[in-house]
């Protein structure tokens, strides 16, 4: 997501102007999109009541492109908010270690890289080795990790900028994606498309991450592991059965029609509970820890990052 520094000012403004009062005022919940199936646990956590079953008020705000919820949440104007594993590390190495990782939604990340089928690739390598065009956003670690890994490219890349325009418009043009989404447009559309997923390269940061601060972890420990506890158990219900929680969210984000809630539901639900996976939302050491070594050879961090002090794990 293009991240806009006059909407992060804004954006800051905004919550900073809310009173952050525990009790009795709602828990504050920041989301870093709109109101769509990757946050469909969240939202069925409430709509299921599994946050009141929990003694909890919750209120769910919707963000937008570029929404700063990493910021937010480390100042305390939020409780809660949604990030990507590496905007934490990030934030580590730049000196807001106060940020902390409680349940990763995605286990594996739905960033992918979308071409037209009759390009006739296999896999994303066949995309950095080709002619044509690839839209993403050039500066962001996984742009980063492809390039060095897939190097020397041959194709040429340009800023996306949203959407599917351009792609529908010329077959040689790829560009990146969320495999929940821009697919599913394509294939209304009636494209036909092959979708690589970038975690099958190598970069695979947990995504979708609910974090809060170390602060409020310390101040509030009960609390928290209740909100984990609903929220795991959100996402239980909405991978059992999505639709009341979709039609709840289509009346929030009303630009998605239910088709598509239903389709992407169903699309990311191996990447939520892959196989293997012991508990939703678990994450690993080991996962953390790759993923500093990998943005410390991309140079996108610079300072020795404690992969243990960046996430827990509550029962």
């Amino acid at each position: 997501m293009i991240r806009i520094i006059a909407q992060v000012a804004l954006m800051l403004l905004a919550f900073a102007a809310l009173p952050i009062e525990a009790d009795p005022a709602p828990l504050r919940l920041a989301l870093n999109w709109k109101a769509e199936p990757q946050f469909g646990g969240f939202y069925a956590a409430d709509v299921v009541g599994h946050f009141a079953a929990n003694g909890l008020e919750v209120e769910i705000i919707e963000g937008g492109s570029g929404a700063p919820t990493i910021q937010v949440v480390g100042a305390q104007q939020v409780e809660y908010a949604i990030v990507a594993a590496d905007e934490i590390v990030i934030s580590h190495d730049r000196g807001a270690g106060n940020v902390v990782a409680l349940f990763a939604v995605y286990q594996i990340n739905p960033q992918a890289i979308m071409v037209h089928k009759s390009r006739g690739f296999k896999g994303i390598e066949d995309v950095m080795k080709n002619d044509g065009t690839l839209l993403w956003q050039g500066g962001l670690p996984y742009a980063q990790f492809l390039s060095r890994k897939y190097a020397p490219v041959r194709v040429r890349t340009a800023p996306y900028l949203g959407g599917i325009g351009n792609f529908q418009n010329d077959p040689t043009i790829s560009q990146q994606c969320f495999a929940t989404s821009e697919p599913l447009t394509a294939a209304r559309a009636g494209l036909e498309v092959d979708t690589f997923m970038i975690a099958d390269s190598g970069y695979n940061p947990y995504t979708t991450v609910l974090v809060t601060t170390r602060d409020r972890l310390a101040s509030h420990p009960d609390e928290v592991k209740r909100v984990v506890a609903a929220v795991r158990a959100g996402w239980e219900s909405y991978l059992a059965d999505p639709s009341a929680t979709n039609a709840a969210m289509s009346q929030i984000n009303k630009a998605m029609d239910a088709a598509t809630f239903r389709d992407s539901a169903a699309v990311q639900v191996p990447m939520i509970r892959p196989e293997g996976l012991e508990q939703l939302g678990r994450m690993t050491s080991e996962r953390w820890a790759l993923l500093v070594q990998q943005l410390t050879e991309l140079k996108v961090i610079r300072k020795a990052v404690n992969p243990d002090g960046l996430f827990v794990n509550l029962e």
